[in-house]
């Protein structure tokens, strides 16, 4: 009655099913099972219930098997039968069991015969049965009736496939022995999945059906059309038994008598049946099972590891203990202020590699954001020659003036000043907004806690809103500041003497907007730029390695810088805007030269493409910083014409003096905006989250109702503790088994080119509108190398596997 020391093997891994199946692993997991796969009315149906010796499958015309039923028999003392979807009830009659597998069928599938991939499982325990777990498959079928759909043959295949797939599934292969093996649909499948046939066993049913003066004893004796594990013959109850209620007992009897009797069968009649059938089955998979358990208990035990930690947690946890609410809700303020600090002041524990976040992108808004935006304010140069002129000629009135007027620098100057305040309040917004961004991240891990979360959003951004608040005032203060007195005594202003167009060659100078010194050996920056304005008919858009300096911008073929393309001068260059593309994913600018000049062999202009938005930013400001300004709509009027060549040399003069004390201004704000920022602003918020934010809560006494948990996270807490406890019941069941068990070796292989691979073919006449299918062979399994030396198991049923090294199988999609 199947392996000596290993008769309890079965019954444990079918405990190991329901402890997975109530946490949804069991499909992960995939246990080891026998999958019967045959045609319609190939007896598949017939061999389960002589295995269980009661009638208990739905029986008819057609398809009758709609769902896959995992039947798991185990030996036992009394008969019964239990469904997994009605805990608890179980069912004497068996005739119950037939209606309520029909009445779950139709459930989900109809009445119609329409079929369904869900599974309904059946635990029969009786003293006549050894211990087994199959799954009854629908049969193979290629006209469609009734609700089923034109390609029904390929959905059962699929179905099939699911299962049979698996390297821990054994094949049981139903063929009638009135039908032609070589066509057998449920062979050719195996054959698929499985070529070297170590997990297929042939079942012949319906010998006694056979024309008179024929038999199947060359196949039996596995001389005609080779398996390399044979077949197993066995004789069924006719429809005419069936319906006149013929004891399977009595079938059982007639079936050995038949074996018996038959001369083409009789000397192999102890190898032949359903009893044998059952024994063989009970030690493929015992052994089956044996084999796969190194490498299933390594996979329980990872996920058991992984859940130790919050498992632990959770089961220290009471929801309703005031204490512990109030020690966790310390406890989630002071990782709230730890995360928050990590993320402000930059950390090596879980770094992202995808995306900038918390403090990383405050500094690109420090060094790259806010410097583009004071350049962006001095990159009009019309603008401000216009507005000296005006300046000069307005304090002369009627008089024309011998000197240089510094009342007009004062009003230029303080005029560039005051226009600093928009960007500075733009610059403190986005700070704030980052910062609240950052804060809404480390929230996040509240979720559990609603109500905790909302308060603690809501007191948190109040705080952020009222120190940007001051630090707005306080920049504010600092322009006013400036404005209040202009130091022209500054030892970085070049004074009205170094001021003289006569001492200032323009095309030389070497002080520019921000006061920084052009080298032109200094990099500004390097990167990967695609030109995509390039015709495909000179090579099309391609991609460079681009080096920007103070004086040029080169681009290069590759990032080694050996092989340079050209070196494009930035005089007289401008920075336009590229509208992006309808189906380009690129982000694009421009850059041209101000005289109309080619800038890049025939094109007046050379268009940049990079793959995102801040890298366009980046690029724009590291333009900025080496002199290549954007492009500027000028307004209504012509530009202004200096008929007067002394007013000139005074709006020359004005301009460099501007540009002279401006380069300090810029140079003190850059420096100054930063530390405000970070004084007033983050430094505040930080220290506020770690001394100020847990009194607030405390303040608002309702520190019992903060801590309410979340419905999903109660479920999920409930889930985690399940799960946990299922996997721990799942290896103290593997605990229990024995791995002694009697084994028979693997038979040699056998040459089973005979079987010719399926390849179904798409139904003539499909309903109307739907569309064909085209669906390829099965994936195969890929061969098994002989090892040249002993592993560590050698299983009975072929497999060959190291200790704790997993089978894979094909992927099914399900």
């Amino acid at each position: 009655m199947g392996n000596r020391g290993m008769e309890e093997l079965i019954p444990l891994v079918n405990r190991l099913q329901d402890a997975l199946s109530s946490v949804g692993q069991s499909c992960s997991l995939h246990l080891p099972q026998i999958a019967v796969v045959g045609g319609q009315s190939a007896g598949k149906s017939s061999v389960l219930e002589n295995f269980v010796g009661r009638d208990f499958l739905p029986r008819g015309s057609g398809i009758v098997t709609r769902r896959p039923l995992i039947l798991q028999l185990l030996s036992a003392t009394m008969e019964y039968g239990e469904f997994l979807h009605c805990k608890g009830k179980k069912f004497t009659d068996f005739d119950e069991i037939r209606k309520e597998i029909e009445t779950e069928t139709c459930r989900l599938t109809g009445s119609n015969k329409g079929i369904s991939p869900v599974p309904i499982n059946l635990r029969i325990h009786s003293p006549h049965v050894l211990n087994l777990t199959l799954v009854d498959l629908p049969g193979i079928t290629k006209v469609p009736v009734g609700d089923q759909p034109a390609d029904i043959e390929y959905q059962i295949r699929d179905m099939i496939m699911q299962y049979i797939c698996k390297e821990n599934c054994l094949i049981l292969a139903v063929t009638p022995a009135n039908t032609d093996l070589a066509n057998s649909d449920a062979l050719k499948l195996a054959k698929d999945v499985d070529p070297q046939g170590q997990r297929t066993i042939g079942v012949i049913t319906k010998l006694d059906l056979m024309d008179e003066g024929t038999d199947a004893r060359e196949i039996l004796e596995n001389r005609l059309l080779p398996l390399r594990r044979g077949y197993i013959g066995v004789v069924n109850r006719s429809q005419k038994d069936i319906d006149g209620k013929k004891d399977i007992k009595a079938a059982l009897l007639a079936e050995e008598k038949f074996f018996l009797s038959h001369p083409a069968y009789k000397h192999m009649a102890e190898r032949m049946g359903t009893p044998y059938l059952q024994r063989a089955l009970n030690q493929q998979l015992t052994n089956h099972i044996r084999d796969t358990l190194p490498a299933f208990r390594s996979h329980l035990q990872s996920q058991l590891l992984s859940l130790n930690k919050e498992a632990e947690q959770y089961r220290q946890y009471s929801p309703d203990d005031p204490a512990r609410r109030t020690k966790t809700l310390l406890q989630l303020v002071q990782h709230l202020a730890v995360d928050f600090e990590k993320l402000i002041e930059g950390s090596g524990d879980k770094v992202d590699t995808v995306n900038l976040s918390g403090g990383a992108r405050i500094n690109r808004i420090f060094h790259e954001y806010f410097p583009y935006e004071l350049v962006k304010i001095e990159s009009d140069e019309r603008k401000m020659r216009r507005e000296i002129n005006y300046a000069i000629r307005n304090i002369h009135g009627v008089r024309t003036g011998l000197f240089t007027p510094d009342m007009a620098f004062e009003a230029i100057v303080k005029k560039e000043i005051s226009r600093l305040k928009g960007p500075c309040i733009k610059f403190i917004d986005m700070v704030s907004q980052e910062l609240i961004n950052t804060v809404y991240q480390c929230i996040n891990k509240l979720s559990s806690f609603p109500k905790l979360r909302d308060e603690t959003e809501r007191i948190v951004t109040a705080e952020i809103r009222e120190q940007e608040s001051k630090c707005r005032d306080q920049v504010l203060l600092l322009i006013d500041i400036q404005l209040a007195y202009i130091n022209t005594k500054h030892e970085d202003f070049i004074g009205f003497t170094n001021a003289q167009p006569t001492h200032n060659n323009q095309s030389n100078k070497t002080v520019v907007a921000g006061n920084q010194v052009r080298l032109s050996s200094k990099v500004i920056r390097k990167g990967w730029l695609t030109i995509s304005n390039i015709g495909i008919m000179k090579g099309g858009a391609k991609e460079y390695w681009f080096i920007l300096t103070a004086e040029s911008l080169s681009w290069f073929r590759d990032d080694e810088e050996k092989e340079k393309k050209y070196m494009l001068p930035l005089d007289n260059l401008k920075l336009r805007d590229v509208e992006k593309g309808f189906m380009s994913s690129k982000f694009v600018f421009a850059v041209f030269n101000t005289e109309s000049r080619n800038v890049y062999k025939d094109y007046k202009c050379l268009e940049l493409a990079c793959n995102s938005q801040e890298e366009l930013d980046s690029w724009k400001s590291s333009l900025l910083r080496a002199g290549v300004y954007p492009e500027k709509v000028t307004g209504n009027g012509s530009p202004e014409n200096f008929t007067d060549p002394q007013l000139e040399r005074q709006v020359e003069t004005i301009r460099n003096l501007v540009d002279s004390y401006m380069s300090i201004i810029y140079k003190t704000v850059r420096d100054l905006m930063p530390k405000t920022i970070m004084h007033l602003i983050i430094n505040s918020v930080k220290e506020f989250i770690s001394s100020e934010l847990l009194a607030q809560l405390y303040a608002l006494g309702e520190c019992s109702a903060l801590m309410d948990e979340s419905p999903e996270q109660q479920r999920h807490r409930e889930e985690v503790l399940r799960k946990h406890a299922a996997l721990k019941e799942a290896l103290a069941v593997i605990g229990e088994i024995s791995t002694s068990t009697c084994t028979t070796p693997l038979p040699p292989p056998v040459d089973s080119s005979w079987i010719q691979p399926s390849s179904p073919t798409l139904p003539k006449n499909s309903l109307t509108g739907a569309r064909p299918m085209i669906r390829g062979h099965a994936p195969p399994v890929p061969r098994v190398p002989t090892p040249t030396r002993p592993t560590a198991f050698q299983s009975a049923d072929g497999l060959q596997q190291l200790t704790g090294q997993p089978s894979r199988g094909p992927f099914v999609p399900r």
